[in-house]
Formats: C-alpha cells, structure tokens, sequence
C-alpha cells in the first residue's frame, strides 16, 4: 500500500490541502493573491485564517444558483445516460465474441478524439443553420429552425455524449460476468425477455450501475467545456464559475470556498453509500 498512499497524499491529499488553505485566506492583489496564513505579531506567529468566502458562498444567489443548477444537470444526465447505456451495456454482454469486440470499440472509440473538438463538433450540428436543423427541414418535421445551441438542452447533449461510455463500461463488466444461465433459468421459469431483463439482469448490473452513475455524475457537477462552448451565457454551472473566478476576477479564495464546498457536496454521499455496500457485503445472507 505504499505506493497507492504515496500517490493519493501527493496527488489528491496535498493538492485539497493548498486549496484548503488559499480557501480561507483574504484577496489580495499581490502575487500570489491571497494573504499569507500566518502573521507575526511582537514576535510570534499568528494564524489568520478566514471563513468569509464560505458565508459568501453560501449565501449569494449567484453561487447557490450555479451551485444548484450544477446539481440538477448533473442528475438529469445522469438518468439519461442511465437510460441510454443500461440497454446498450445489456446488449454487448449478450452479443457475441466477435460482435462483443466490435460494439466495444464502437463505445470507447470516441476517445480516440480530442474532447475539446469532439464539443466544437456539437456546435455544428445543433446551431440554428446546423446539421440537426437542415435535416428536419429537409424532412419537414420543423417550419424554422430550432433554438438548441446556448441552451440547457444542449449542454444535456453534450454531457450525455461525453460520459456515455463512462455508464456503459461498467454495467457492461457487471453483466459480462454474470452467468448467463440465470436468464435460461428465467425463460425455463416462464419469464419474458422483458421481466428477465427487469428481474435478473438489473439486480446482477446493480455494482455497475452504481459505479457508471458515480463516474458520470461527479465529473459532470463540475464540468467546464461543455457549458461554456454549447451552454453560453444562459446557463451557469459551478465549473464555469470557478473559472471566472479564477482567471477572471482572481480571487482564488472564494474559488477555493466554492471548490471545497462541491467536493464536500460530492464526498459524502460518495461516503455514505460506500459504507451502506460495505455493510450489505458484512452483513450475513
């Protein structure tokens, strides 16, 4: 365990450590912007630690909205990637060896892109004179074109693109594993495919559906490139407000205030359910 400790203090202890300390530090317009954690009075050090980035934080509407607008785009995309990737992991565990390998690659093939020209690539597609909008005019399914680019909705299509595979990698190993004479037994027993699929597949996909939600949901509250690039200026998620205020208005405490704040937000229920599995697999059948 050495090694994997070594790596969690210098890469992820450490790091919440300085962003804890800039947290709780006044702006200042100096290098580095923020004052110093300690101060010498007759002598002695002093520490001069601040918890007024915290109150701001969690009080001015601005950064509760974003905070919260964070949180509901972030589960909605994460249902919908739910939605979307629990069939489509079911059928390449049930597909198989040759089509597997296949329709594997075809879920992890988008990575093989940058990320930032994938989003630009949604830019084209769903702005007004876009590829989305000639097609349904071309069809006659709309009378003008959509209004999608700059909008919630395309901000929910972005991310649902980007962590799609994040939903289906880990269901898909849940369900790999599973033996698949358990949904023989299912349809020897008179279940449908349908009830099957309900009955047995999903209680068997439950670890992976709870690890392809995790990994979705999380990276998505934090999200920066795909709010800014398809969301514009209607939508303001926590990513971006991080961002403004640190490269924009520079005031690296509040920023720090505001990034601990949704860490503290995403651990605990991280923590929570991880206890509540740890107990499930501890407790006797």
């Amino acid at each position: 365990m050495l090694l994997p400790g070594l790596w969690l203090i210098v890469f992820v202890a450490l790091p919440l450590a300085i962003v804890l300390k800039i947290s709780l530090a006044e702006p200042r317009l100096a290098m580095p912007p923020y004052s110093p954690m300690l101060t010498w009075l007759d002598g002695w050090p002093r520490p001069d630690l601040r918890i007024d980035n915290y109150l701001l934080a969690l009080s001015d509407p601005i950064y509760l909205r974003s905070l919260f607008t964070s949180l509901r785009v972030a589960a909605v995309c994460t249902l919908l990637s739910l939605m979307l990737g629990l069939p489509m992991a079911h059928g390449v565990a049930r597909s198989s060896g040759r089509w597997r390998l296949i329709l594997l690659t075809l879920v992890i093939l988008p990575f093989w892109t940058s990320f930032l020209i994938r989003v630009y690539a949604w830019i084209g597609i769903l702005k007004d004179e876009g590829l989305l909008n000639q097609l349904l005019l071309a069809i006659g399914a709309v009378d003008r074109p959509l209004v999608i680019l700059n909008t919630e909705w395309a901000v929910q299509i972005g991310l649902v693109y980007a962590y799609l595979p994040f939903m289906v990698l880990p269901i898909y190993a849940s369900l790999a594993k599973a033996d698949p004479s358990l949904l023989e037994a299912a349809a020897d027993l008179g279940c449908t495919p349908t009830r099957a699929f309900w009955l047995v597949s999903i209680p068997l996909a439950r670890p992976g559906i709870t690890a392809g939600c995790l990994l979705v949901f999380v990276p998505a509250v934090g999200e920066v490139v795909v709010p800014d690039l398809l969301g514009g200026a209607n939508t303001l998620m926590l990513g971006r407000t991080l961002w403004t205020e640190f490269f924009t208005n520079r005031d690296w405490p509040l920023a720090g205030a505001l990034a601990i704040v949704m860490l503290v937000l995403l651990v605990a229920p991280i923590v929570a359910l991880e206890r509540n599995q740890t107990r499930r697999r501890e407790s006797p059948a």
